[in-house]
């Protein structure tokens, strides 16, 4: 009955679509409409510029002259997704996994090994690491900012060591946020609904003297409880205030200074797989500083430090974290056909931990620290046509030792409109702190115990890529890689943590983006993922990764300064196979109607989830799954 709903849906959105394109001329209006405002019209217009990354090669760069699976989440995405929340604009991204298991809690990963917190997955925001080194992952629940300050957000499929050191195993995400310049003057926004119950954000920037800009924000977020399989409330509502700044000054023709910084402090729920509930309260802030220092044309040097404070408190464990990092790199050309760039950082990250009794960490405090230097070259050969990049990250942490993290990757222009890239890639994730101190102690029934002698697990990665652009309206980019592991961590006989496991995995991820007419934009993705894994002494290994993902989005002005935006998405069935439920496959089906009042006002009416009224899409071990109801909500902007 799904999949005949969810394909009926997908002819109704296909015929909607088609039909309204044969009533639109060239330029998006109808033979019968007048045409609107010219400066407004020109504000519409799909943007023709090629997104700009600087994730990859730690400098900015076209994404077309990257050689890795790189997508860009513009901020024309983020205003046209209606999303309010970071995990949901993910969604779009060809290649990245994003289940939700409950109101307040998402599971993201790339390239498979799904998990409440993917290990593998490196999380940035504007350069400062928000992978917490306690469960090895990201607290997807307490990433957010204001979503119309973000400028993009990268994401680079594939290892990233060479340059981001451990974690970036098979992935990094770079949520970079605009130049305070760039967001002068005020903006009101806010969202009221069903189960997306109420947001709202206020921010202001103006500017200090003659070479200096600021801005402040606020942000409020709720969500509502969702439902467990007999109907009951989850009690996993989500209510979370922030508030932050951000300052960048020029100080000279030279040398450009940023400050920057948040606090947060949220309420959310959770029912485990006992049904049992708790509450869990969660706090933090940050400083970052960064400091641009151009030497010449071909010469720059860059120095970044942040603090990070996170306080998490739930039934199972308290943990208060403090984190000190430092970076700095510097770039030179050092001839026509050579592009350097080395670093050195260094992190200091302390922990304050309580367990309930029979849960704790051994020990209780621990501090922990991080050396790193990276080289990273990248040669040109014939008139830039081919490029080769070499680079290597050497590191010392407290949990194995020295790792060594290289790379050799390579871009082959065949022709100004297609090229082809290869890489090979060793990454590493460090044993997290809970896998080396942990104790569970029931005695004289059950004792666990974590493993201090554990290695990093291991990546050896191989990827193909190829990018063409057809014609002027027509882009394809399809990605290849062949993962094989080694020393993958878990739990033995319920009494340890060891390195168990190995496998490989292996998958193609592709993206079309099509601009149909200067007024609709199609952009299909399909990622095709497959994965085995075997065990030391006969044990096995499950994942919760979906073989299969297919999204497309449909973007279509309309007249008299109308949107219509869909998103259609399809994920294959997961069968975990240890014990936990079984996810079926499902449709979800979003969408956005825009109306731009005036130049500086929007208002959106947003649904999402609009197959069914509700739908599992992850199991979790320790929290009930629960079932993502359908949402519907009202977005209003405006700007002054």
């Amino acid at each position: 009955m799904r999949l005949r709903t969810g394909f009926s849906v997908v002819l109704l959105m296909l015929y909607f679509l088609f039909a309204g394109a044969s009533v639109f001329s060239e330029d998006g209006l109808s033979a019968a409409q007048p045409k609107a405002d010219d400066a407004f019209l020109e504000e519409l217009q799909w943007l023709q510029e090629e997104s700009i990354v600087s994730t990859v090669s730690r400098r900015e760069q076209k994404a077309s002259e990257t050689p890795a699976a790189v997508y860009v989440i513009t901020r024309e995405d983020i205003r046209r997704s209606g999303a309010n929340s970071i995990p949901e604009l993910l969604r779009m991204v060809p290649g990245v996994n994003v289940a939700r298991i409950n109101a307040s809690s998402w599971a993201v990963s790339m390239r498979g090994f799904n998990n409440r917190y993917a290990d593998k997955l490196l999380v940035l925001i504007d350069g400062r690491s928000v992978y917490t080194p306690l469960f090895a992952g990201t607290y997807w629940d307490v990433q957010d900012t204001l979503l119309e300050d973000v400028e993009r957000i990268e994401v680079i499929r594939g290892p990233g060591g060479t340059l981001w050191g451990a974690n970036a195993v098979n992935g990094v995400i770079n949520i970079i946020t605009k130049h305070a310049k760039d967001t002068q003057g005020g903006i009101v926004t806010g969202s009221a609904g069903i189960e997306e119950r109420g947001m709202g954000g206020l921010r202001y920037g103006s500017k200090i003297g003659n070479n200096a800009y600021y801005r402040v924000y606020t942000k409020y977020y709720n969500h509502d409880d969702f439902a467990l399989a007999s109907g009951k409330s989850a009690h996993d509502s989500l209510e979370t205030e922030r508030a932050g700044y951000r300052i960048d000054w020029d100080y000279s023709t030279k040398d450009f200074l940023t400050f920057q910084g948040d606090l947060y402090l949220g309420n959310e729920g959770e029912t485990n797989n006992y049904r049992q509930t708790s509450e869990i309260d969660v706090s933090g802030g940050n400083m970052r500083s960064r400091w641009k220092h151009v030497i010449s044309d071909t010469s720059d040097t860059t120095l970044q430090a942040y603090y990070d404070r996170t306080n998490r408190w739930t039934s199972g464990l308290e943990e208060i974290r403090d984190t000190f990092d430092l970076d700095f790199q510097h770039r030179s050309r050092l001839f026509d056909y050579h592009e350097f760039i080395w670093g050195l950082g260094y992190r200091f990250t302390r922990d304050d931990t309580e367990g309930p009794g029979y849960f704790s960490l051994d020990p209780n405090n621990r501090e922990d620290n991080l050396f790193s230097i990276f080289l990273q070259d990248e040669i040109s050969f014939f008139d830039d046509t081919v490029k080769l990049i070499l680079g290597n990250k050497f590191e010392h942490n407290d949990y194995t030792g020295f790792e060594m993290q290289p790379n050799v990757r390579a871009l082959w222009s065949l022709t100004p409109d297609q090229a082809l890239w290869a890489a090979v890639s060793r990454a590493v994730r460090m044993p997290s702190r809970m896998e080396a101190d942990s104790v569970i102690d029931y005695r004289p029934y059950y004792y666990f115990t974590g493993n201090d002698d554990l290695v990093s697990e291991d990546l050896l990665s191989y990827e193909i890529g190829y990018r063409i652009q057809l014609n002027k309206r027509l882009s394809l980019d399809v990605a290849t890689f062949y993962n094989i592991y080694d020393d993958l961590i878990n739990n033995v006989n319920n009494e340890t943590f060891e390195n168990v496991y190995n496998g490989e995995t292996y998958g193609i991820e592709t993206t079309v983006n099509w601009n149909v007419t200067d007024r609709w934009k199609l952009v299909p993705g399909y990622t095709c993922f497959r994965e085995n894994f075997f065990g030391y002494n006969g044990s096995e290994f499950y994942a919760d990764d979906p073989r299969n993902q297919f999204n497309i989005r449909s973007l279509l002005n309309l007249p008299h300064h109308t949107e219509f935006d869909t998103t259609l998405y399809y994920v294959d069935g997961i069968n975990p196979g240890d014990g936990d439920m079984d996810v079926p496959e499902y449709y979800r089906f979003d969408m956005r109607l825009g109306w731009h009042i005036t130049k500086s006002s929007e208002v959106s009416l947003v649904g999402m989830n609009l197959l069914d009224s509700d739908h599992y899409e992850f199991s979790a071990r320790s929290i009930a799954s629960t079932q993502i109801e359908r949402a519907v909500y009202v977005k209003f902007t405006w700007e002054f």
